[in-house]
């Protein structure tokens, strides 16, 4: 039985650049000085002209900064070493962020959705001039904002759940600018109440996109872009290994794959030396470090036939 540590940011057989927590850390404090900067001025704008789209567009920054908020602590808490009961450390709490992020997005979305439908209905008269300024300023601060967190490291789901924050915000500052231009135009009013459905609509994509990645690290299950049956085909394929059960891929945060198995091998094999060829095999083409690989002859396994049984998922993958 062997594990091997997890580094750097590997799928698939590929690795990606580096990035630091510091850098992240910086990154993440750029982006939050400009968002709580514009949001104080907007939504003084927003009440005094009355635009639901600003004021939305407001309340929504509000999470993006407690967004960057909660990705500047999750950083110092997943670099914290294992220790004790907690044998890996606090790496998961990067994903219980992108479940808040993900649920304050969804809940924030219906809210808006809510009183979208209801100035549609009964339209406030918001100013065009106004709401097309402030709009196209928001364009501005979030683009750079959504440049600082496009830099850094996006595989972490903390990073990510932040970023799609402000990445939704741009849009909806573009689709705000929209709604300004046509009142600013037309007079048509209902321009902001579409706007701000608009967002709402954006905002419940990123928080599905959110809640079913963090969800499936939750569940344990195997992480996108590895097939959990082709992997154990590779391994029951291995020229000296009878087969392979009890086969779990799960990760345990973000860019943190990991894998464990029941390999049985031919009598006489070499259990330890086919068992690094196992896991060379799981690190190049794969790209899982992180391995536990329990590796025994068949003749001395006496449970093997319940074993089959209990893992039929996996019987095509044997070998005779």
């Amino acid at each position: 039985m062997a594990a091997a540590n997890h580094e750097g940011h590997s799928h698939a057989g590929h690795t990606h650049a580096t990035v630091t927590a510091d850098t992240d850390t910086r990154r993440l404090v750029a982006a939050l000085g400009l968002i709580l900067a514009f949001m104080v001025g907007e939504v003084i704008v927003g009440i005094v002209v009355h635009s639901l789209a600003l004021l939305s567009d407001a309340a929504h920054m509000l999470t993006d900064a407690g967004a960057l908020g909660l990705s500047l602590v999750v950083i110092r808490l997943v670099a914290r070493p294992a220790r004790g009961d907690l044998t890996f450390g606090l790496k998961r709490a990067e994903i219980l962020s992108a479940q808040a992020s993900g649920f304050t997005m969804l809940v924030l979305a219906g809210l808006i959705g809510y009183e979208g439908v209801s100035r549609l209905i009964s339209p406030p008269q918001p100013q065009g001039l106004p709401i097309l300024v402030v709009a196209l300023v928001g364009v501005a601060v979030n683009l750079a904002a959504t440049w600082q967190l496009s830099k850094a490291n996006r595989e972490s789901m903390n990073v990510e759940g932040s970023f799609q924050h402000i990445l939704t915000d741009l849009i909806a500052f573009v689709a705000t600018a929209i709604a300004g231009a046509v009142i600013l135009a037309t007079g048509w009013v209902r321009a902001d109440a579409i706007a701000a459905l608009f967002v709402a609509a954006i905002m419940l994509r990123s928080a599905y996109g959110l809640l079913r990645a963090s969800g499936r690290v939750l569940l344990e299950a195997a992480p996108d872009g590895l097939s959990v049956a082709e992997i154990g085909q590779a391994l029951a394929t291995h020229a000296h290994v009878a087969s392979v059960h009890d086969l779990h891929v799960w990760e345990v945060s973000s860019g943190f794959p990991s894998l464990s198995a029941h390999v049985l091998v031919h009598p006489g094999d070499d259990c330890h030396a086919i068992r690094r060829e196992l896991e060379a095999i799981l690190r190049d083409r794969f790209g899982i470090t992180h391995t536990t690989l329990q590796v025994d002859h068949s003749e001395d396994d006496k449970l093997l036939t319940i074993a089959t049984q209990t893992q039929a998922a996996l019987a095509p993958l044997g070998r005779s």
